[in-house]
């Protein structure tokens, strides 16, 4: 479909944005604290929560008044990521929420052919909004951000989490050669807030082996807007399918694509602009 990004990619439509999520992850917060919920298990180490759907559904009725034509694809309900679509992980770090742990999330972008045009990720236990528009920059608590200065891999802090869909040798391997090289790792149990941790430079970088489209698609953008490099998330019909990620800040983003063995795209934030 066609979009006028000029009048639809504003800061008034991020603060639309904003607060769809905030109102809804204050909801899930309450019932995160009375842990009063069902959980089913989908796999190992793969759960799920009536939060979970609920949360969704709930971000699907509120973000679809803000743009009409726009599909979805959420992490419990499915969907595409064609054309013009929301892209929903309604509480990345399930296996921390139904563990009573405070590292999780909700994550959200607007995705025009596999490019990121605004994203939102909100930490309701810690209160804070990381978002960014193409164009208009990152922001944490509606103040602008950055990514690491960080240039040398012995002072570098990676983040890192993993799945069952990807070999644990690989990931064994990845972490040896990081320690190797005297470089550390932080693994929260969410993706997407690893990711926006890197788009505020509290870690360097963030890597998995295989994370899902809702998993990264917020940080996407908040990772380019906020001036660092990532890896080409669409190749291999990632968008579908789920694929590798590597982000990084610049000063050591060679570093980490020699680690990782992926090498970072076109996708940087010149690349998203060309819409």
């Amino acid at each position: 479909m066609t979009l006028d990004l000029s009048k639809t990619l504003t800061e008034a439509f991020r603060e639309q944005i904003e607060t769809c999520v905030k109102e809804i992850g204050g909801t899930a917060l309450v019932r995160f604290r009375a842990q009063d919920f069902v959980t089913e298990t989908k796999g190992a180490q793969d759960f799920v929560s009536e939060v979970d759907r609920e949360t969704e559904l709930a971000l699907i009725d509120a973000l679809g008044t803000l743009v009409p034509k726009a599909g979805f694809l959420g992490e419990e309900f499915g969907g595409s990521a064609k054309g013009l679509s929301w892209v929903i992980d309604p509480i990345d770090g399930t296996s921390n929420f139904v563990r009573g742990i405070p590292l999780w999330c909700l994550s959200v972008a607007l995705v025009l052919d596999g490019r990121p045009l605004a994203g939102v990720i909100y930490d309701p236990n810690a209160q804070e909004m990381y978002s960014a528009v193409l164009g208009l920059g990152t922001l944490l608590n509606g103040v602008p951000v950055s990514v690491a200065q960080t240039s040398q891999i012995d002072q570098a802090l990676l983040g890192v989490s993993f799945s069952f869909r990807s070999e644990t040798q690989t990931h064994v391997d990845v972490l040896q050669k990081l320690m190797t090289a005297r470089g550390l790792y932080r693994f929260l149990g969410s993706g997407a807030l690893g990711l926006a941790y890197c788009s505020v430079g509290r870690v360097d970088g963030f890597w998995e082996d295989w994370m899902m489209p809702w998993d990264v698609a917020a940080g996407l953008i908040l990772v380019t807007e906020a001036g660092g490099t990532v890896s080409d998330f669409g190749s291999n019909n990632g968008w579908v399918d789920g694929n590798h990620i590597i982000v990084a800040a610049p000063g050591v983003a060679q570093a980490f694509a020699e680690l990782t063995n992926i090498a970072f795209g076109a996708s940087h934030r010149a690349a998203y602009r060309k819409l």
